[in-house]
């Protein structure tokens, strides 16, 4: 439960500048998480959240350069775990995870960087991932399979 809520907490910060506490925990209630701010709180110590400062002097929630490594091995570990199995249709690739385990994976293929995936869509329990061309949705799914199982 707190390793999910861990990697909801880093794609949400990911996705929007949050700037609170509050703001995190109400985020997470909404995706139904069922946290109270000392919980977020202990949440950021352990992910070592830092805040930065937007070009507006706004300051938000960030994982920080230094962390993204750290991050990255995590969300790896993620789609190691919830990993099911994939399959190509042309240059769309589709990934089969655990329930409740896709966006997670998801954003550990994002992470991955592949210079030929044009983006990642997730739903509960699978990915549909688009790809510049057939022999990239082929190569990725090698890689998955090779690295994965």
């Amino acid at each position: 439960m707190k390793h999910n809520r861990h990697i909801k907490i880093l794609s949400i910060i990911q996705e929007k500048e949050i700037r609170t506490q509050e703001e995190l925990a109400e985020t997470l209630i909404r995706e139904g998480y069922n946290v109270t701010q000392a919980t977020v709180s202990r949440d950021i110590k352990d992910l070592k959240l830092i805040k930065e400062t937007n070009e507006n002097g706004i300051s938000y929630y960030s994982a920080g350069r230094s962390n993204k490594e750290v991050i990255s091995e995590r969300l790896i570990t993620v789609l190691k775990q919830s990993y099911v199995s994939s399959n190509t249709a042309q240059n769309l690739l589709i990934v089969k995870t655990l329930p409740g385990m896709a966006q997670a994976a998801a954003s550990a293929i994002d992470a991955f960087d592949f210079t030929d995936l044009v983006g990642t869509i997730a739903g509960d329990d699978t990915i549909f991932i688009a790809t510049k061309n057939n022999e990239a949705a082929l190569g990725i799914m090698a890689f998955l399979n090779s690295e994965l199982r």
